[in-house]
């Protein structure tokens, strides 16, 4: 909408391939298009080394190409009303994805039988399966809590068609292409905003020139009073970590033995090592978070106030806002609850509180997907609360 009114500008997009691709606007100047080149290069190679984009489909592009084929012909061959009317229940949940399921370690769902030749004499201290408890002990579904909520609904959804399954399989490998750009905003643009000035300082500007580019790097990194701004704060992060190895100070020197010239070693580390949780965790010091102002707020009555000036709590409550890229943490727990297959999804309620508005309009969308009553758990004043949505009306109910 601000675009549409001519309120901002969309510069440039950049896509993460093999080979990358940008676009420019063609009414840049050639000035703006300078910068935008200089600023897409990093970050075709934050893309290319950053070890959270290591798992990442370089061939997206063709992939979404081949996506939208398909829902345009399911479009053509159920209607369109009916496929936005899904991809609209899809989407409201396509946040809850699990990026790193293949790093989890589960447990053995049996305890392994190790042979020796004492077994005998073991046998005598344990006591006697009783197989029929064992088979009248209800088996949990899932046998674990899961976190990817769309992967699990479309594997044991009762109410999907073939071709509702395979949108969601397709918006959930979307899902995954995105996540690493979620948990690395800050750096990434930090990185691309600390190397375009690098690169434009460089170039035979003219004056004209040198004017048009200073005038929009500053509109580029400028502060917000109510939210970070990933240029401003990125790029000072990395322009105080260059400093501080490329030129320590002697107590630096002495206490960490950092020797001097190291500063572009050190960036090109962290740009391959890190994402927005840890570069803020690390190298966020109580320097920069003084140097530039940061600070929490809240809402106290009817007022917005600033509640936190300590360095360490602000870090911490920036750092607490990205987790899970600043999506709720929500785990299916049980996907026959009340055995009769209704859903169970318990949300992991680490101090904050879930937006009610949201979720209650969430949970019909949530029904249509499961075509059963769902229900989520979760923490109101200290309270534990279980909402469920059965198909016609929201309730709410005190654990």
């Amino acid at each position: 909408m601000q675009y549409d009114y001519n309120l901002s500008r969309i510069y440039e997009l950049v896509i993460n391939s093999n080979p990358c691709y940008a676009f420019l606007l063609e009414g840049n100047t050639l000035a703006q298009n300078k910068m935008v080149i200089a600023h897409v290069l990093a970050h075709c190679d934050f893309f290319k080394n950053n070890s959270y984009f290591r798992r990442t489909s370089r061939n997206m592009v063709e992939t979404m190409t081949c996506n939208a084929q398909r829902i345009a012909e399911y479009e053509h061959k159920y209607g369109r009303q009916e496929v936005e009317i899904f991809l609209d229940a899809a989407l409201a949940i396509l946040e809850h994805v699990d990026p790193w399921e293949h790093l989890s370690i589960r447990e053995p769902d049996e305890e392994q039988e190790v042979t020796t030749e004492y077994d005998d004499l073991f046998a005598l201290d344990k006591p006697k399966k009783d197989n029929h408890a064992a088979s009248r002990k209800p088996k949990r579904f899932p046998k674990h809590p899961t976190k990817d909520l769309v992967k699990f609904i479309a594997e044991h959804s009762p109410a999907l068609e073939d071709w509702q399954r395979d949108v969601l399989y397709m918006l959930r490998e979307e899902m995954l292409y995105f996540w690493p750009q979620i948990e690395t905003k800050i750096i990434n643009e930090g990185w691309a905003t600390f190397w375009h000035l690098r690169i434009m300082r460089n170039l035979d500007l003219t004056e004209d020139e040198s004017l048009e580019f200073a005038k929009m790097h500053a509109n580029l990194t400028l502060p917000s009073r109510t939210s970070i701004n990933p240029y401003h704060l990125g790029h000072a992060i990395f322009e105080d970590i260059y400093r501080r190895w490329d030129n320590p100070s002697l107590e630096e020197q002495k206490k960490y033995g950092r020797k001097t010239g190291k500063g572009l070693e050190k960036i090109f580390q962290v740009r391959e090592m890190e994402n927005d949780v840890s570069f803020l965790r690390n190298y966020l010091t109580k320097e920069l978070v003084e140097e530039l102002d940061l600070y929490l707020y809240q809402k106290v009555g009817h007022e917005w106030r600033v509640v936190e000036k300590d360095w360490e709590k602000v870090r911490d409550g920036l750092v607490e806002n990205l987790i899970n890229g600043g999506f709720p943490y929500l785990e299916v727990v049980d996907g026959d609850y009340n055995g009769s297959g209704e859903l169970l999804i318990a949300h992991r309620y680490e101090g904050k509180e879930l937006d009610i508005v949201y979720l209650e309009k969430t949970l019909p969308y949530v029904y249509l997907l499961w075509g059963r009553p769902v229900y989520l758990s979760t923490v109101v004043e200290a309270k534990e609360v279980l909402f469920s949505y059965d198909g016609k009306k929201n309730n709410r109910q005190l654990l």
